[in-house]
């Protein structure tokens, strides 16, 4: 007898599973398969993984460009097919986020990252003649990718790079291997489906510091890709080849007095949750105009938040920033690993305060020096600072911002207040009147990345970032005017 499922019950039956796997503790993976299948293009020897990434160098750039294409064609349609279970998977080996947040991730990456499209040649003609410029592959890539974004930034940066017309080999964050792993595994399979080259794509058993090293000096490798924390991002920097560095951010949002303050709330709670505030872009800390703020308080409460008192903040900060000494004897504070992408409620829980599962964030009022506004916490906790004016909020957004050139936010109907304040600012990107999201693609337009490039220039990165410009002259000819 046939067993048919209404779409409402089906709805509810994966709702049950995602709630499992996201209350399931980190679990343990094989970097090197999944489900009893092996992954291709994983390496025990960073040497042995950059040759093959240079074998798929050298077959891409044989291929029509209409062949690269419909290999990312194929990328993305297995990047949707299989987005539940990169979601599940990065939950489950990193401890951080939300599943249903990196399944719409996946799909974001999966719909809004350039292709080929993005790679367009000019041509100038005078006098003398025609001078072509095009943008050619720099050859093989190393890439570094983080645990916060891990197979979301392998599948955004493979599609860039194939586009591009590069081999690509990842040196993963080591916490999140297998789940980069699997997506480097997705983008070779998608490569073999569509005609081209089994390995185009390589990564790590086990990445290490050292064979980062390797990747970082090795000959064949001509560009470097690191989207991660400052030290590794240094590292990149100083390595001498030319890098392309995504760093660390610290978001500010200013709300004034002319936003609409109930979506304001509700945005900015939205954008700083997604994700359990993981993504780099997430909004991390709030200047709000005196004469609002209770009222933005009060939106935020309706839309999920709890709010602690500053005894309450103090002790929680003493929980998720931890002191570390450093070689030379220095003690810092430094994020708590294990506090990073959590639930609201476990982070809660942790100083006494238990509340249900539709308590998303944790917001307080601060003053400016506290810790929660100066430092990048990538978890749902939202410190709030009052200021007087336009002038005040500036000011202390971007202090609080440290120079990174990262993102920004602010809720104003107020032209004057979001020019002036984008000027200021000065950062990569700046998204008014809209949970932050909307600034990689996700309810905004523009295209999607995570690897956001604020150090070195590049900014919102895509195929044609990972290309260099050659110029092709014809002397006094092929001019026909």
């Amino acid at each position: 007898m046939a067993i048919t499922i209404s779409e409402a019950e089906l709805r509810q039956v994966v709702s049950q599973v995602l709630d499992k796997v996201q209350a399931a503790p980190t679990a343990s993976y094989d970097s090197t398969q999944y489900g009893g299948r092996k992954l291709i293009g994983v390496y025990d020897d960073m040497n042995d993984a950059i040759a093959a990434a240079n074998e798929g160098y050298k077959a891409v750039r044989a291929m029509a460009v209409e062949e690269r294409e419909k290999i990312i064609t194929e990328i993305r349609k297995l990047t949707r097919a299989e987005a539940p279970i990169m979601a599940q998977m990065g939950v489950a080996e990193t401890g951080m986020g939300k599943v249903e947040h990196k399944r719409l991730k996946h799909l974001l990456v999966a719909d809004k990252t350039p292709g080929t499209e993005d790679i367009v040649s000019n041509a100038k003609t005078g006098d003398h003649g025609l001078t072509l410029v095009e943008m050619a592959p720099f050859g093989v890539v190393g890439a570094i990718t983080p645990s916060t974004n891990p197979s979301e930034t392998v599948i955004c940066n493979s599609i860039g790079m194939i586009a591009a017309g590069n081999g690509v080999v990842f040196n993963p964050h080591p916490n999140a291997i297998a789940t980069s792993n699997y997506a480097v595994d997705l983008v070779n399979r998608a490569s073999k489906a569509a005609g081209g080259p089994e390995v185009l794509v390589c990564s790590m058993k086990k990445p290490t510091l050292e064979s980062a090293a390797i990747m970082q000096s090795h000959p064949l490798i001509r560009l470097l890709v690191c989207t991660g924390g400052p030290g590794v991002v240094r590292a990149v920097l100083s390595s001498g080849k030319k890098a392309i560095g995504a760093g660390a951010g610290n978001p500010p949002v200013i709300v004034d007095d002319t936003a609409d303050i109930k979506k304001a709330g509700k945005d900015i709670i939205d954008g700083c949750t997604f994700d359990n505030n993981l993504p780099c872009i997430a909004e991390k800390e709030v200047f709000a105009f005196r004469n609002i703020a209770d009222e933005l308080i009060s939106a935020m409460l309706k839309n999920g938040a709890y709010m602690i008192d500053s005894e309450q903040a103090n002790r929680l900060a003493k929980i998720v920033l931890v002191e570390k000494t450093d070689k030379k004897g220095n003690v810092r504070k430094i994020v708590n690993r294990d506090c990073v992408g959590r639930d609201a409620s476990v982070l809660l829980a942790k100083i006494g305060i238990n509340v249900s599962n539709d308590i998303r964030c944790i917001i307080c009022e601060t003053d400016f020096n506290h810790e929660f506004v100066q430092e990048e916490l990538m978890m749902p906790i939202l410190p709030i600072v009052r200021v007087d004016n336009i002038d005040e909020a500036i000011e202390l957004a971007v202090k609080a911002e440290h120079g990174n050139r990262h993102t920004a936010h602010m809720h104003s109907k107020n032209i004057d207040h979001l020019s002036r304040f984008a000027k200021a600012v000065e950062t990569t990107i700046f998204v008014k009147n809209a949970p932050s999201y909307a600034g990689i693609g996700f309810g905004g337009e523009g295209h999607a990345t995570f690897t956001i490039a604020g150090p070195t220039g590049e900014g919102i990165t895509s195929a044609r970032s990972f290309t260099r410009q050659r110029r092709c002259v014809m002397a006094d000819s092929f001019r026909i005017i």
